[in-house]
């Protein structure tokens, strides 16, 4: 029984971390090309509503997987169009895109909100799902887990191992630079933030497709505010966002086994829903003290506008 219940542990904490995974590394491809996206809580919202309706009315959950991915995509370019093509203010057009994005997603869902989809079953690696303790936790998982895995190293050998990798950090290093050998400031950064919108349109269409198969208004519940927080707590690099996806999901899932096991405990229950929220202020603050880190690995040209020459 010890065994399960942590194995039941590992599991659920896999799969609360995976979209925090899949949208914290769209981010991450974001920043690094010099765009900080504020709105990864309003893409999720619409993501995960899209992905919910083409889920329902198909009866394709995969079907919906891409729709959520293109109602991401759709977000993100008004926040390209704002931001980059009209030079608005990058956190203001953030803010606002997510604001806006969870208000529609509110809207959007009403229709659906008594409407539950069939539990789709998890993918089976042969052999090493009957590892004990470890086997059902990381191998017999819903696809988009692996998918996260494979996305972290594919992200990994985008950024420091191919040409346009290092073509995007230099955008996000020297914009003006860049423009000045050749390089499509503007377009690589409307890319990057296209994959970014991908990424979180995807990880809210894992939420309402596999993680909880309906539709609940507000049911992204700050995901998208901690998935931005990872990328600060990796200190953009693709494999720290792994770990801190993990962190952030396993505080998550032990106040919920905390809170359903029916133990007697005196600690208010809104104390135990809070703590993923006050696990991700802490690490942020705990992160910020070390600068030279900080310094070091955010793109030099991170929320500033870039206006090519005429």
């Amino acid at each position: 029984m010890g065994l399960s219940f942590i194995s039941s542990i590992l599991f659920a904490t896999v799969v609360a971390g995976t979209p925090l995974i899949i949208v914290a590394l769209g981010e991450l491809v974001t920043e690094k090309a010099g765009v900080l996206n504020l709105g990864a809580e309003g893409i999720m919202s619409v993501g995960a509503v899209a992905a919910f309706a083409v889920a329902h009315h198909t009866g394709s959950p995969y079907l919906g997987i891409l729709a959520g991915m293109g109602a991401g995509m759709l977000m993100a370019l008004l926040f390209g169009l704002s931001a980059l093509t009209l030079m608005a203010n990058q956190v203001a057009s953030g803010l606002a895109l997510s604001i806006f994005g969870v208000g529609l997603s509110a809207f959007i869902g009403k229709p659906y909100e008594s409407v539950a989809l069939a539990s789709v079953d998890p993918i089976r690696i042969p052999l090493l799902h009957k590892i004990p303790l470890f086997g059902p936790s990381l191998f017999e998982q819903q696809g988009l887990v692996y998918f996260s895995w494979v996305l972290i190293a594919a992200v990994a050998w985008f950024l420091y191992r191919s040409k346009a990798g290092l073509i995007l950090r230099a955008v996000g290093e020297s914009p003006v630079s860049a423009h000045a050998i050749g390089y499509g400031v503007v377009s690589i950064r409307y890319q990057a933030v296209l994959f970014g919108g991908a990424m979180a349109g995807i990880g809210g269409a894992f939420l309402s497709v596999f993680y909880t198969p309906m539709w609940v208004e507000g049911m992204v519940a700050g995901r998208g505010w901690i998935a931005l927080s990872l990328v600060v707590f990796a200190t953009w690099r693709p494999g720290r966002v792994m770990i801190g996806a993990y962190l952030f999901g396993g505080c998550m899932i032990t106040q919920m086994f905390v809170q359903g096991s029916g133990a007697r405990i005196s600690i208010p229950a809104q104390f135990l829903s809070s703590l993923p929220y006050m696990a991700t202020v802490v690490v942020l603050v705990l992160i910020s003290r070390n600068r030279s880190t900080i310094r070091l690995n955010s793109p030099a040209s991170l929320g500033q506008p870039f206006l090519p020459d005429a």
